[in-house]
């Protein structure tokens, strides 16, 4: 094959963003490998459809969590996308910056230019906020929608519960700040609009452009401490493929990480350890993993809720019927409906915890099925929480010199003791909405865990026992000013190694507050500007 101007590995969140932002102008021939396949998959584009993905290892990478001594030593089950948009085509849909403080925090570490002023343009430049349905989809950007008059009317409980507690609440959405309020989701006109529907498909038909699918990066050649090739697995056949300008890794907190590692940058000890050449003793490769670890809380109710529609083969077929001739309608729509960012301590200096208030009640599948999750058949809805800001980090490290075996996650969850005692103070608030007349007046039964009777001691021991990922993994790159406690600078290049950046979660600094879609796409729209200004520069 030609050799090509930039390389990129990974075509999740940030790849399909740089793969459109380094193709635009035609200079360049830009390379985008993906081990998955393509995302032209029904299920995918159905936003409802993430329940029947969420186990589907043709398109998911399906990992697990080495078992967690801070959590009864239960493996968790970690999906990612393996497929083109990553984890943006089979994830939950929820569309938010997080606290203007987080990145303030990336700034204050050591990294100028990544502050919330500075990067609010950058959120300008890509989102097309759709806030009624006439309204034109902008192509070349991220549809975002306000799909809050479509979401269940059990939401009317919901504001008067946030109402009668003194909770800010907003009838509008929001993408930062304090309250409840209904989410925005990454929809357009009723489809999921993943990063690779908002930046890769109108990129598609540049001839400087090439997009290589079911194609697995095994690691990066360095000569002469420069990044120079990806070695690529495409259907058996090994693939050398040289970059002139930069190769840009973007594989996600997992795998950069990984294959990093599988190229002899990382820490030494492991590369010794499997026969790897030592190309860079970086040891921060795979440290610093940081994710929200959330739980559920179930509650009956006394009214229908989405559980009377999508547990009900004859009502989905009705559903699925409206959303083929409307693109309307439940399947149109996700499940983490309401939420936002609270402060669960009376001196917390900012929100500390975000919540998914959602009009349905499922269980999750054993691990290792495939089975679609289905709701339970009794009408309910879920409280549910996670820590934004979690203190407890974990790591990623390659258990073999072989691409093909999947990494060890150590998530190392509650290891802080400031991560257990925010358990408790979290969870009394969601028993204080339990314990609102409101809800109250919503239930059918007594709350399945009755918050405020139990100790903390029980609080705590139900976390151990039942929480989860809420599929955040971030931080194992970090990004910082000194290779002393960091794997790349503030402009993502690779300490000591030259022509090799990394863009996607695996540079934040700290874990931001929400969900991380928002700040993935945003940091790789960033990083292309950087790219390109050294270019010109």
């Amino acid at each position: 094959m030609a050799d090509f101007d930039y390389i990129i590995i990974g075509a999740g969140s940030a790849g399909c963003v740089l793969a459109n932002r380094l193709s635009s102008s035609g200079k360049f021939k830009v390379l985008l490998i993906e081990a998955g396949p393509t995302d032209n998959r029904f299920w995918v584009k159905t936003p409802i459809g993430y329940g029947m993905t969420f186990h589907d290892e043709t398109i998911n990478w399906a990992y697990h969590t080495i078992p967690e001594t801070g959590l009864g030593n239960r493996q968790l089950y970690w999906p990612r996308g393996k497929i083109l948009g990553g984890s943006s085509s089979i994830n939950a849909l929820v569309y938010h910056h997080g606290q203007p403080a987080d990145y303030d925090d990336w700034a204050a570490a050591g990294n100028p230019g990544w502050d919330y002023h500075a990067i609010k343009p950058v959120y300008d430049a890509f989102e097309d906020i759709i806030r009624v349905d006439i309204q034109p989809a902008r192509m070349g950007k991220l549809t975002v929608s306000d799909v809050a008059d479509e979401y269940h009317p059990l939401k009317s409980y919901f504001f008067a519960m946030a109402n009668e507690m003194g909770l800010q609440s907003e009838a509008a959405c929001q993408l930062s700040g304090v309250g409840i309020y209904p989410y925005f989701i990454t929809t357009r006109k009723g489809q999921r609009c993943s990063s690779s529907q908002a930046f890769l498909t109108p990129a598609r038909g540049r001839p400087n452009l090439t997009i290589m699918t079911d194609s697995m990066a095994t690691r990066i050649e360095t000569a002469d401490g420069r990044a120079v090739a990806v070695h690529v697995m495409q259907k058996g056949k090994a693939i050398r493929l040289a970059a002139s300008c930069e190769i840009i890794l973007s594989a996600g907190a997992v795998n950069s990480p990984q294959i990093l590692q599988l190229s002899g940058i990382g820490p030494g000890a492991i590369s010794q350890r499997h026969g790897i050449e030592a190309v860079l003793d970086q040891p921060n490769v795979g440290l610093h993993l940081s994710d929200h670890l959330g739980i559920n809380y179930y509650q009956k109710a006394n009214q229908p809720t989405l559980n009377a529609i999508l547990g009900s083969w004859p009502r989905v077929a009705l559903a699925g019927l409206q959303y083929l001739l409307q693109r309307k309608g439940p399947l149109s729509l996700g499940v983490n409906q309401l939420g936002g960012l609270l402060c669960a301590k009376p001196n917390a200096p900012r929100p500390d915890m975000q919540i998914y208030i959602n009009p349905i009640t499922y269980r999750p599948n054993p691990q290792g099925g495939r089975q679609p999750i289905l709701p339970d058949r009794e009408s309910g809805f879920v409280f549910s929480f996670n820590a934004c800001r979690p203190f407890s980090t974990g790591q990623i490290e390659i258990t073999s010199p072989d691409w093909r075996q999947p990494p060890r996650i150590d998530g190392n969850y509650l290891s802080d003791q400031r991560d257990v005692d925010d358990v408790v103070a979290m969870a009394r608030l969601i028993g204080k909405m339990q314990d609102s007349a409101t809800i109250k007046g919503l239930l059918a039964a007594p709350c399945e865990t009755g918050l405020s009777a139990m100790s903390g001691q029980a609080i705590i021991d139900d976390f151990r026992d039942r929480s989860g990922t809420v599929f955040h993994p971030c931080g194992t790159c970090r990004m910082g000013p000194d290779a002393a406690h960091a794997v790349v600078d503030p402009s993502l290049r690779v300490h000591g190694i030259d022509r090799l950046r990394i863009a996607d979660a695996s540079v934040f600094p700290n874990i931001t507050s929400a969900n991380l879609n928002a700040p993935t796409i945003m940091l790789a729209y960033k990083a292309a500007q950087l790219i390109l200004a050294a270019q010109t520069g």
